[in-house]
Order: structure tokens, then C-alpha cells, then sequence
């Protein structure tokens, strides 16, 4: 199943539901990243997570900034997606692994810590909206509903999910059904919603059954007047970096570091912390910046 991302409606509007598959982007992650199975796990959810929350957005540029920071031997995770369905993200400590958890799971958790989620919305005008709360598992999913919850103030449930194994990641993904206020008021369909909800034991084993998004939504709420939206979006890994963006950096270092790296290494490198491409620049692109800069001071 290609990357993908499906919006439904049930309950007549009231409920918003959302479907994510992010296994080919996961795994490009991965391998970018030279990631562990733990640290795959932990990005492989934010970067659900983000695409999830960014699809509500109205204006094509608008974006949502996932900074997960806890005190595990994982470090920070950070992840960047957009409302045009492309997702970027990295770790801290690619390489660090855990033995499963109790439940014989990948510890994401563990790996995390304790600490804050911190949500930027950017919706594309005027300044981003912020929002911190502070990790209740370090799981992501059960972190990113408490923050919907207590930031949005809309009953949410979000489960994400990554399996990976020996040959990569075989498959990612994740759900976000909300409650609107027109259909919280109902008891009877809130109570029934979440007793439905309370039977998924996670998201990957339905895509490894075979399942796909709305046979999904389907299952979950078939019978609540479902309206799935006609268009699946899909969704990819993609970074906005390029070798001119670099060079724009390294020319804010001014002329007396760029010449020091000139004469000591003939050259400078760059890799984006984001998708792990490496930029290399040579003694001769070094001196034209230089004397770009000499030519703006007479100017």
C-alpha cells in the first residue's frame, strides 16, 4: 500500500477521523538516518503524529513542529510536517537500543523518558502557536492525545505504530479520531466511540493484515454514518535543504572564519540534521562568497 493519508467524518460531522500509512517514508528515514529498531520506532510515530495533526490545516503552507525532549537515552526527537503531506525528522542518538519492554515491544518509552511534547502550529500567517505538555508515557501516541486533550481542548484518541524488523520497516502508520463539539454532547455515541476504540490493541497489526484505511474506518465506525473524502493524499519524506541554503549559512560566517577554513581544511561540510544529506563545499565556492561579501561592503 502506497504512502497515504485518508480523511472521514461519522456521526453526521461530529467525529473527524483521520488514517495515516508512513511505512515507505519511515523506512527512508531509517536508512538516512542509519537508525536503531528503537529509534526507528520513536521517529517512525512522531513523524505519524505530525502528519496526523497537520491534517486539519487549512493553507497550503501551513506546518506543525514536534519537539519531543526527555531524559532517556534517546535524546530529542524532531519532526517537521506539512499540510501538503511531506514530513522530515531525526533523533539525537540514532544508534541507541533497548531491550523490549514488558509487553516484548520495541521500549519507546524507555528510550524517551520523562519530559515535554512541544507543538508548534505555523498556519501559514502572523506568529506560529505554541503549546508544551509534559510526557505522560514517552510512547508517543498516548503524549500526543494528552495534548490534544489538554492544549485543544478536543476529546481525542491517536494511535500510532511502527514495526521494523530485520529487513526494515514493513509497516507505519497511525489513527486520529476527534470528538467535535456538536456530536460531544451525545453520551450515548461518545460512550459507544470509545468503547470501540478501547478494542484496538495497536494500528500495525491491521496493516499487516491486509486492511486498508477505510476498511479501517469501517471497522471502527461503519455503522455511524461513515463519509470517507473521496481523495487519498499521499504523503512522503521530504526535506527542504538544498547546497544554495547551505551556502547562504555559510556566508553569515563572514569572511575571516570562511578563509579559515579554506586554509586549514580547502573547504567546509555540511550535513542536514534533518534527512542526513551531506553538502560539501570547495576552496573555490568558499572564496566566491568571500568575495560576494567584500563586494556587498563596498556597495
Amino acid at each position: 500500500m502506497a504512502d497515504q493519508l485518508v480523511r472521514a467524518t461519522a456521526a453526521g460531522g461530529g467525529i473527524r477521523i483521520v488514517g495515516v500509512v508512513s511505512t515507505r517514508l519511515t523506512e527512508e528515514a531509517r536508512q538516512r538516518h542509519n537508525l536503531s529498531y528503537v529509534a526507528t520506532a520513536a521517529l517512525g510515530r512522531t513523524m505519524s503524529s505530525g502528519l496526523l495533526l497537520a491534517s486539519s490545516m487549512k493553507r497550503a503552507e501551513s506546518r506543525v513542529n514536534l519537539r519531543v525532549k526527555g531524559d532517556g537515552p534517546l535524546g530529542g526527537i524532531m519532526v517537521d510536517a506539512g499540510v501538503d503531506g511531506t514530513v522530515r525528522g531525526y533523533v539525537d542518538n540514532p544508534s541507541i537500543e533497548l531491550p523490549p519492554n514488558a509487553r516484548g515491544k520495541l521500549d519507546v518509552g524507555g528510550a524517551v523518558g520523562s519530559g515535554y511534547l512541544y507543538v508548534v502550529r505555523d498556519v501559514g500567517y502572523g506568529y506560529p502557536y505554541s503549546s508544551t505538555v509534559e510526557l505522560v508515557s514517552g510512547e508517543i501516541g498516548d503524549d500526543v492525545t494528552h495534548y490534544l486533550v489538554s492544549s485543544e481542548q478536543t476529546p481525542s484518541a491517536l494511535v500510532v505504530g511502527v514495526f521494523v524488523g530485520a529487513e526494515g520497516v514493513t509497516a507505519a502508520g497511525g489513527l486520529l479520531v476527534q470528538v467535535l463539539p456538536k456530536a460531544a454532547r451525545d453520551e450515548s455515541l461518545v460512550e459507544k466511540l470509545e468503547s470501540r476504540l478501547s478494542t484496538l490493541t495497536g494500528f500495525t497489526p491491521l496493516l499487516q493484515a491486509g486492511k486498508s484505511l477505510p476498511q479501517i474506518f469501517a471497522d471502527l465506525v461503519g455503522d455511524m454514518d461513515l463519509q470517507i473524502l473521496p481523495e487519498a493524499q499521499l504523503v512522503r519524506f521530504h526535506c527542504s535543504c538544498s547546497f544554495d541554503r547551505v551556502m547562504g549559512a555559510l556566508k553569515i560566517l563572514g569572511e575571516r572564519e570562511l578563509q579559515d577554513m579554506i586554509d586549514k581544511d580547502e573547504g567546509a561540510e555540511a550535513t542536514c540534521h534533518f534527512c542526513g544529506e551531506v553538502y560539501k563545499a570547495n576552496s573555490q565556492e568558499l572564496q566566491q562568497l568571500i568575495d560576494e561579501l567584500q563586494t556587498e561592503s563596498l556597495s
